[in-house]
């Protein structure tokens, strides 16, 4: 029997227009966006469609985004007929919240208001430093272990085994650069996000985002998941809590998370949400797994 997991990415996934094709042509869909509009008490949807750009990247505007568009591409996945329930659901850091969401952890608005009340203290905290990502491409992690404590950055993501994402202030990451080409690392690419992610830099966002997450109540997951934190299933609601905090000052262990999925018997993987970044990492942690993209309205149709 085919045991099926659904993935969902986090901020740099996203593009001006994600999400329309689906709105244009699904009222359930269009129906989740204008709840979502309501909940937040502006146009979300104008941001996701219409940009700029600069407008979207912004950590406050981004997360409610990605969640909206994962949200109902996951939805759509399973009244296609595509998929009946999925067995396991986990999130590449703001998707996690997207898939504690579809695993009744907590409701689609109490998961919309924690996404963009996350993302306003993370964007605060962008506003208050000047932080970098970089993807370090081919390097091993005692190489970015000691890369990092040269620079003093941090480590924000195992992405794949031959990519690790370093996180930190400007010119710290600038000097991190210049090192990684004395030791002959020199695969580096700058990541199009709004700051230092899980890193030190986002101690403030932590703070208010443990305040702010304190009296909402979570239950236990009804379908499988995995954390971040800790690349392992998690199952108990305060600990779920306690990781979602963690997470925000704390690395993605994404390869982890990937490998718990494959050894737990989880054969063939969707990706919802824009774009096909975690189809590609995916790939790069094992070269035979079967992993589809759903972000379009075009890739539910033709699949049904």
């Amino acid at each position: 029997m085919t045991r099926v997991g659904v993935i969902f990415p986090g901020q740099g996934a996203q593009f001006v227009g994600m999400g329309k094709s689906m709105y244009e042509n699904d009222i359930i869909a269009k129906e989740y966006f204008k709840r979502a509009n309501s909940i937040l008490g502006y146009d979300l949807t104008d941001i996701c469609f219409q940009g700029p750009i600069e407008l979207l990247t912004e950590s406050r505007f981004c997360q409610p985004a990605l969640f909206i568009h994962e949200y109902i591409s996951c939805i759509m996945l399973t009244v296609n007929g595509i998929i009946g329930f999925p067995d396991l659901v986990f999130g590449l850091s703001l998707g996690e919240f997207t898939a504690l969401a579809l695993a009744e952890v907590y409701s689609f608005e109490i998961g919309l208001r924690l996404a963009a009340n996350r993302g306003l203290f993370m964007q605060e905290a962008c506003e208050e430093t000047e932080g970098k990502m970089v993807a370090m491409i081919g390097c091993s992690k005692e190489e970015v272990d000691k890369l990092c404590k040269m620079a003093d950055v941090d480590i924000a993501n195992f992405n794949a085994p031959d990519q690790i994402v370093i996180s930190g202030e400007a010119k710290k990451i600038d000097r991190a650069m210049e090192i990684a080409k004395k030791m002959n690392l020199t695969r580096m690419i700058e990541l199009t996000v709004a700051g230092a992610f899980h890193s030190k830099l986002m101690l403030s966002a932590k703070v208010k985002f443990e305040k702010f997450i304190s009296d909402i109540r979570f239950n236990r997951p009804q379908i499988d998941v995995i954390s971040n934190v800790t690349g392992k299933f998690i199952h108990d609601p305060d600990e779920i809590k306690s990781t979602l905090c963690e997470q925000i000052t704390s690395p993605v262990l994404w390869v982890d998370c990937m490998r718990t999925a494959l050894a737990s018997g989880i054969s063939e993987f969707y990706q919802c949400g824009p774009g096909k970044t975690l189809v590609n990492l995916a790939k790069r942690i094992d070269k035979k797994v079967v992993i589809k993209p759903i972000g379009e309205f075009s890739d539910l149709i033709l699949k049904v």
